[in-house]
């Protein structure tokens, strides 16, 4: 996407020039760098991600629930349940909620109970894995590019 680059120094406030952008200050390199390492990171496992994280949510709602439990159910649980209605010797633990207030865990027997709730959290944890790649390699980048009294980090 944004492959070419130099450097121009125009005085004390330095300026550069990356793919087509031209006599840019050093916090918008930092921008287009960003945005080219993530363009260059995306994949299909990041929309499998993305798809795991938005099967998880809870807004399919249902009745019958237990005053406290967590309000609806997602399509992966749903799924799951029906393609997995095992029940298993051990309680397996599920996380319900992440919020303030900490993470808040129930147990199950069910194993589609249990694989329809670690859905979404795999898939945030693909996305936070690419989100780390993405920041090194930018910083990393960046500060090749850069200026020493420019250079993060």
């Amino acid at each position: 996407m944004f492959s070419f680059y130099k450097r121009e120094n125009a005085g004390s406030d330095n300026r550069y020039s990356f793919g087509i952008h031209k006599n840019i200050r050093a916090v918008d390199l930092f921008t287009y760098v960003a945005l080219d390492e993530t363009a260059k990171q995306f994949r299909i496992s990041d929309l499998t991600a993305a798809a795991a994280v938005l099967l998880g949510q809870a807004d399919i709602p249902v009745s019958g629930k237990l005053a406290g439990a967590t309000v609806g159910t997602s399509v992966a649980s749903l799924a799951a349940r029906k393609v997995l209605p095992f029940r298993v010797a051990v309680r397996l633990p599920m996380i319900t909620s992440v919020g303030l207030k900490g993470v808040r865990i129930a147990f199950t027997r069910n194993l589609g109970a249990f694989v329809g709730r670690m859905v979404p959290v795999i898939g945030e944890f693909f996305l936070a894995a690419d989100a780390i790649q993405i920041m090194r390699r930018t910083v990393t980048t960046y500060n090749r590019l850069v200026l020493p009294e420019d250079r993060l980090l």
